[in-house]
């Protein structure tokens, strides 16, 4: 049902976030919040207990004798926080820019995307979709280090300024930390000059980005370095009805030998089964079990109104009346036919008959060269021929359009509608390799279509562990070797999923299985493979929320630190100007910016949903 802009929107948006996990963490918050008031209603909460809401704010005066032994130091320590002043004003800037755009894009948006759903703005493993349940000790953990040097930043920076502390402490949603607190003398604060107060206010994030470093720089170096691929083709997924599914493979698992032949990484695996002969294999799982798989051209990805009506999950029995049982076969089978007639299979038992080009599935690009040959943009032109070679897959295409130069006349040969048509045509430059440009927009696989004859998605082990700062090749991944650039292809890694072209799964750690597909070797293998897994996650995770906690603090908006430093930026530059400036003047300022701020946020996480069409 489309709600874009009917009565019935709102209603949609409520049902997005009162159903599943979220609508459960809501029932028990306000039982809990409920039991909060009863127990501050009758004074049965300690002195150094507070409340705001349904969050729970423990007080403490202990430490601050260990902050005025630590701010001694004062001219390091004023250094340390212009630093970060410096960082935190190039942030703020960032995300008052980022919120803007991804506002006015969710205002565009016809369909909400997965992290824009209301429930993955929460950092709840189990209630994010991409945080799951195995990652929480690593979250917990990251979290507490980052509430704590945030807050401690803050507390430093008072004692260095001069500015007493009343408390400090620790705000608690029942047993999870959601943040932490220093509570200064508000009239010192207010009476320290504005530098100080500024210091004051961007240490906290300039503690986050420093810890964030910290964290990768162990995690990419010693840590990971002491990770291995284990042998085997990691599976990372197994198709529903597939030979795998039905052989009981699962997620998770690593294929070690087929018919006895050693397994020792992914690419082995498809070397492994070509070699076979017969319907049946016998698949060592883990170097530990072994499991009979009886193979089928299944049909594992489809592109939806593709030229050849082959849907996910058909399964391929013959090739022009020649059964077939493995890809190999069928690619045999096919031969250099450009059209061939399948039998398939559906889901439902009902066997059908297609006569289909077999070549590279592409889409014909507006204004490129293949358009200007004569081919109509925006149609889907199979392509059996490139330059007088033959062309199964698209991946054949690639690689034949990776050996041309730009200006090069070639000859493109396919079916459209059903119709052999051929083109001559020169090719631009790549905007990205330099090689010839077609200009088309292609489908993985053969016609749009991927088969495979056990029904497993492996898991790129190997990739993830190099984007993680391992040795080895990344294949089909660009991984820079800059230290900023890791940071940044990490904080994608649990999205990685979803982002196109990027890597196939999410990845939360070494967690939730994966570890499997892992060992530990060198350095740190007396600590054993727990271990070692336990701590690269607590430092992924370590990492992962400081620098979302720095930046988070940056947007320009009370009460986040970003507001903070935005009012004495903005009273900084008012007193610079030749106009008699008022307090009325900069609270004009920080409104305008805060309420943009909220609003922009809203928009952002909450937008799509409302206003999807």
């Amino acid at each position: 049902m489309d709600y874009g802009s009917s009565p019935f929107a709102f209603f949609a948006f409520v049902d997005a976030v009162t159903s599943g996990p979220l609508a459960w963490v809501l029932v028990g918050i306000g039982i809990y919040w409920l039991a909060i008031l009863v127990l501050k209603q009758r004074d049965l909460l300690p002195s150094y207990v507070g409340t705001q809401g349904p969050i729970l704010t423990i007080h403490t005066k202990r430490g601050r004798a260990f902050l005025d032994w630590l701010a001694r130091p004062k001219r390091f320590w004023r250094a340390w926080a212009n630093v970060g002043v410096g960082i935190a004003l190039v942030v703020m800037v960032g995300m008052f820019v980022f919120l803007l755009t991804a506002a006015i894009s969710s205002l565009q948006t016809t369909e909400p995307t997965s992290v824009q759903q209301p429930r993955n703005i929460l950092v709840i493993p189990g209630v994010n979709d991409f945080l799951p349940l195995s990652a929480t000790p690593g979250i917990v953990f990251g979290l507490l280090v980052g509430l704590v040097v945030h807050e401690g930043g803050h507390g430093l920076l008072c004692r260095v300024e001069d500015i007493n502390i009343k408390s400090m402490g620790v705000a608690m949603l029942a047993i999870l930390p959601v943040g932490a607190f220093v509570e200064p003398d508000e009239k010192e604060q207010y009476e320290a000059s504005r530098g100080g107060q500024t210091r004051m206010f961007a240490a906290g994030v300039t503690n986050n980005f420093a810890v964030t470093i910290v964290a990768f720089a162990l995690l990419f170096g010693p840590v990971v370095g002491s990770i291995g691929v284990a042998p085997g083709a990691a599976v990372g997924g197994v198709a529903p009805g597939s030979p795998a599914e039905d052989a009981g493979i699962t997620p998770n698992d690593r294929i070690t030998a087929i018919d006895g032949t050693q397994v020792e990484d992914n690419d082995d695996l498809e070397t492994a089964l070509e070699a076979t002969e017969g319907d049946e294999v016998t698949v060592e799982l883990d170097g530990e079990k072994t499991v009979p798989v009886e193979r089928s051209v299944l049909v594992t990805a489809a592109v939806d109104d593709g030229p050849t009506g082959i849907q996910t999950g058909d399964r391929i029995v013959a090739v022009d009346d020649e059964p077939v049982a493995t890809e190999s076969g069928f690619f045999d089978a096919v031969g250099d036919s450009e059209r061939v007639t399948l039998t398939i299979e559906r889901s439902d038992g009902e066997r059908v008959e297609r006569e289909v080009p077999i070549g590279a599935a592409t889409q014909v690009a507006a204004d490129g060269p293949l358009e200007r040959a004569g081919a109509p943009a925006e149609e889907t032109l199979v392509i059996t021929t490139f330059d007088g070679q033959r062309v199964t897959t698209y991946d054949d295409l690639s690689r034949l359009l990776s050996e041309t130069s730009p200006n090069d006349e070639v000859v493109v040969a396919g079916y459209l509608d059903g119709e052999r048509v051929e083109y001559t045509v020169t090719l631009d430059e790549h905007p990205q390799s330099g090689s010839g440009f077609l200009g088309i927009v292609g489908a993985q696989g053969v016609s749009g279509f991927s088969v495979n004859d056990v029904g497993i998605q492996l898991y790129p082990a190997q990739e993830y562990l190099v984007v993680l700062g391992g040795e080895g090749e990344s294949n089909g991944t660009t991984v820079t070797n800059s230290f900023l650039g890791k940071i940044v292809l990490v904080l994608m890694l649990p999205i990685a999923g979803i982002l196109p072209g990027f890597l196939p799964f999410n990845f939360a750690g070494f967690t939730g299985g994966i570890e499997n597909f892992y060992e530990v070797q060198g350095l740190l293998s007396p600590l054993g493979d727990g271990t070692v897994f336990a701590i690269a996650n607590m430092l992924f995770w370590t990492g992962w929320i400081n620098i979302q906690l720095g930046f988070f603090n940056c947007i320009p908006a009370f009460p986040l630190d970003g507001g903070h430093i935005l009012r004495t930026s903005t009273e900084a530059v008012l007193s610079r100007l030749p106009i008699n400036a008022t307090r009325g003047m900069v609270r004009t300022v920080t409104t305008t910016v805060g309420l943009t701020m909220l609003v922009s946020f809203l928009l952002m996480v909450f937008g799509p949903t409302l206003f999807a069409g």
